[in-house]
């Protein structure tokens, strides 16, 4: 599910957030004029769409994202790779194609390891920054 520019400011202040915020401390940290029911009304939104989780406190409630950014994005890019039909593989050459050199490493060394723990890439110039796998 995609997002639109609102809920993206509203998401990313949630994931800095240490902890859950209510909709004042979201309203807060949002660098644009909007009014506090607006933001509140996205942030019920979100709720309902499952992204973030919402709690009380008190007479008003906290939230917070119900995944982290980068489960998000994964979501997002498997929702898509639904959406291609039955040619899922000329869909994901095309992404690969149109990644850069540090991302297309990060995915050999995700695939080469069977999992998503990807070592940080070594700097140096014998291997000009590119992740590689640690055995």
């Amino acid at each position: 599910m995609a997002l639109g520019e609102l809920e993206r400011a509203v998401m990313a202040q949630l994931w800095a957030a240490p902890g859950p915020l209510t909709v004042r401390e979201v309203h807060d940290g949002l660098e644009r004029e909007l009014a506090y029911t607006t933001v509140m009304t996205v942030l019920g939104r979100l709720a309902k769409k499952g992204v973030v989780r919402q709690e009380r406190d008190g007479k008003a409630y906290r939230y917070a994202a119900a995944s982290t950014r980068e489960q998000m994005a994964a979501e997002l890019m498997l929702d898509a790779l639904g959406d291609v039909g039955e040619d899922r593989t000329a869909a994901l050459v095309a992404f690969v194609d149109r990644v850069g050199p540090e991302e297309a490493a990060a995915l050999r060394a995700a695939l080469l390891n069977g999992r998503g723990d990807v070592p940080a890439p070594r700097e140096g110039p014998e291997n000009d920054g590119a992740a590689t796998p640690e055995s």
